[in-house]
């Protein structure tokens, strides 16, 4: 009971429009001068919560993002993704998908595989005269794998918070990934079979031919050799998810300089200058979402949360359903980067007093969300659309419906049958 008014106090007072890192920071502070009168440890605090390597991964995982971005992979991505779907029912909206599954690979990050995706993709499928309320659906439903197909921000964030190798969330976040984009790409080819029915005269295009689809792949070679190159070297434990971002970063650049020769010095520059913005920012999150699981600790709220689970009885599963609930609940209302933060450090120990893997719950974590990023009002890539389309916000939230519900069917999936998850991560031979 605590937690939630504490929890509903952090909330109103975000929605002052303080920032997030302020608002959880002051927040935090005020709990802790009336309940230890002093505040005197905050800076070795602060240099302790950053003084990780772990952290490095993340502007050097953004860094991957930027440089391919800047490079322009994703135009050949997206045409050697239509070349190989367009015989397919609802050719284009696969295709999407597919370049999605590969872009989120690189990027690591959602709302970028909504926004670079879609701005390619959304003229292509207007162009072949696509229901609208599909395309935004597909887009936004599609860029949510920005963050369950690695690497993910939120995965490197919920492994730090967890002290969970990041190698092994990486990883199990492959199966279901997969496993999203293809319940995504056979949705779609169930509406646009049934369109195709009604369309008078509508004639699918022809399949490629061999050589056509062998001159596609390989015009977007280079640019499919990263996700395998960075998971690779983790699954077969040749360099750690840290090391992974660093010659991840190294050979997205050797791509974008040398091979497509389109990046300039001003792109380096740009690029890094973004990175170093939002991991900045990601920063100052983690300093205030720190301070505020400490604060939760001197209440010894934690300690109540396990005392409550044990008390009711809790299995994993009833844990687990309450979980999801209860993030897809604050997904409604928070960001993902505030939801990890807020909730892992009370939950943390009553995972370990259930027998809970935290890599499993890591992964459902991510898959619920993801939900939060097209559940309004606060879904970043359904603003992200809005942004590209111009359309109204209710006509994007309506073409969302059917993915919210298909990524809440894959985190029951994934609930009844853990070692979707839990199985590539079991074979490999991972450092960190």
């Amino acid at each position: 009971m605590t937690f939630l008014l504490i929890l509903t106090a952090l909330i109103a007072f975000l929605y002052t429009g303080l920032p997030m890192f302020a608002g959880m920071f002051l927040f935090s502070c005020g709990v802790l001068l009336l309940v230890e009168g002093n505040i005197a440890t905050l800076g070795e605090f602060v240099f302790g919560k950053l003084n990780v390597y772990l952290l490095v991964a993340i502007p050097l995982f953004m860094l991957m993002s930027h440089f391919m971005v800047r490079g322009k992979v994703v135009d050949d991505l997206y045409a050697t993704a239509h070349t190989l779907t367009r015989h397919l029912p609802g050719g284009l909206a696969v295709a999407t998908v597919f370049a999605c599954s590969v872009f989120a690979a690189i990027s690591g990050s959602s709302v970028a595989t909504a926004l670079t995706i879609g701005k390619v993709a959304i003229p292509q499928m207007l162009k072949y005269n696509y229901d609208r309320r599909g395309i935004y659906g597909v887009v936004a439903g599609g860029g949510t794998l920005g963050i369950l197909i690695p690497p993910s921000a939120p995965m490197v964030l919920y492994g730090f918070v967890s002290d969970t190798s990041i190698g092994a969330l990486f990883m199990a976040g492959v199966l279901p990934g997969i496993m999203m984009a293809l319940i995504f790409a056979a949705y779609c080819m169930g509406v646009e079979y049934r369109r195709e029915k009604i369309v008078p005269g509508y004639v699918r295009p022809e399949r490629a031919s061999l050589p056509e689809a062998g001159r596609a792949v390989r015009q977007s070679f280079w640019a499919l050799t990263l996700p395998p190159f960075v998971l690779g070297g983790m699954y077969f434990g040749i360099f750690t998810a840290t090391e992974a971002a660093g010659t991840g970063a190294l050979w997205a650049l050797a791509i974008a300089w040398l091979i497509y020769r389109n990046f300039t010095w001003k792109d380096l520059w740009d690029g890094g200058m973004e990175a170093a913005r939002t991991s900045a920012v990601l920063f100052m999150i983690i300093i205030g979402a720190g301070l505020f699981g400490y604060m939760l600790t001197k209440l010894n709220i934690p300690q109540e949360a396990v005392r409550l689970a044990l008390e009711y009885q809790l299995s994993q599963t009833g844990f687990m359903v309450v979980m999801m609930l209860l993030i897809l609940v604050l997904g409604l209302i928070l960001e993902s980067i505030s939801i990890i933060l807020i909730t892992t450090p009370v939950i943390l120990p009553v995972m370990t007093a259930l027998g809970i893997d935290k890599v499993w719950y890591g992964v459902l974590l991510t898959i619920n969300l993801e939900l939060a990023l097209i559940s309004p009002p606060v879904g970043m890539n359904l603003i992200v659309i809005k942004s590209i389309t111009k359309a109204p916000l209710a006509e994007i939230d309506k073409a969302a419906i059917p993915y919210i519900l298909m990524l809440i069917l894959g985190i029951a999936v994934i609930i009844a049958f853990p070692q979707i998850a839990l199985w590539l991560p079991s074979t490999m031979d991972y450092r960190s």
